[in-house]
């Protein structure tokens, strides 16, 4: 028996860096995905294949001694294991369309795939399931990690989120056009976070006060997405891009592209850790091509759409 499973990607429209700290985030699943094979093997083992490439571990190991590209997968197995009572090992296959390190989400979509792919050898998971034991699996390389992006990977869509309260659907009817400008530099981030937390330590109340100006932004941000009022988005989104700024998660090439692409959409940010990875900007339907062809001759640039469908299983013999 063969399991599949996929999750979507995703991208922060508000919020990153501050949710981790108790304010609200905005997020969308986005139409890239990452794709989960799995299935039981006669060994004692785990074997994990991706295009970060291949370990055979021990089911003994333990998981802090696990390599770290490999480390969530091999948890999750463990755990699932162990949950029932299984002797042998699994073989797990990993493919994504999502960049790795870009700020899209590709670690969290890998995590939840790999969550539904793996349970569901055993038996079909209910969605909140797979979610906890995602975020669990990514906590064992991030440890800080709010579970946004595990959340709306599992939900798809457009949710608001708050760390230790239930993540809300934002409802809307509209289709919304996103341009994602790709600056080919990936970001360590763990490097970002930390930076975020001494720029926090050495300045309590200028955070703080962040903190609620991005929390007022998200209210507006939000009432914005529900009502499609693209121009107050785009403007909350160069607004956001601002407090990123001051928190230190920005750079000259980052604000190059992002100066660059707000000329001709509503507004345009950082989209995830920050400190390379990808900007994202919002825009007309009728403009999106003429968008993507123009920040195409210097950086990858590509269409995106919100991803409405969460994480996807089934079974083949």
């Amino acid at each position: 028996m063969i399991s599949k499973a996929s999750a979507p990607g995703k991208i922060i429209l508000f919020g990153e860096h501050f949710v981790v700290h108790g304010t609200r985030a905005v997020v969308g699943a986005i139409n890239k995905r990452v794709t989960v094979t799995s299935e039981k093997n006669d060994t004692t083992a785990i074997s994990i294949t991706s295009s970060l490439g291949k370990a055979t571990i021990p089911i003994t190991e333990e998981v802090e001694t696990v390599e770290k590209k490999f480390r969530p997968f091999f948890f999750i197995a463990k755990e699932v294991i162990s949950d029932h009572n299984f002797k042998n090992g699994i073989n797990i296959e990993i493919q994504s369309d999502i960049p790795i390190g870009a700020g899209l989400g590709s670690s969290s979509a890998c995590c939840v795939a790999t969550a539904a792919s793996i349970s569901n050898l055993f038996t079909k998971p209910e969605k909140s399931e797979v979610l906890d034991l995602a975020i669990d699996a990514e906590r064992t390389i991030f440890p800080r990690t709010s579970g946004a992006d595990c959340t709306v990977s599992t939900l798809g869509g457009i949710i608001e989120y708050q760390k230790e309260s239930d993540s809300k659907a934002i409802k809307t009817d509209h289709d919304f056009d996103f341009v994602v400008v790709n600056s080919q530099k990936m970001h360590n981030t763990d490097v970002v976070v930390s930076r975020v937390n001494e720029f926090k330590n050495k300045n309590e109340e200028a955070f703080s006060e962040l903190c609620e100006e991005e929390g007022n932004l998200i209210t507006k941000a939000v009432n914005s997405l529900q009502t499609f009022d693209l121009e107050i988005i785009g403007k909350c989104m160069s607004q956001n891009q601002i407090f990123l700024e001051r928190i230190g998660v920005s750079n000259d090439l980052l604000l190059e592209i992002v100066k660059s692409i707000e000329k001709e959409t509503f507004g345009a940010k950082i989209t995830g850790a920050g400190d390379d990875g990808c900007v994202i900007a919002l825009t007309e339907k009728s403009k999106k091509d003429s968008v993507v062809q123009n920040m195409s001759q210097k950086y990858e640039t590509y269409p995106i759409t919100i991803e409405k469908t969460g994480m996807q299983v089934n079974i083949t013999n």
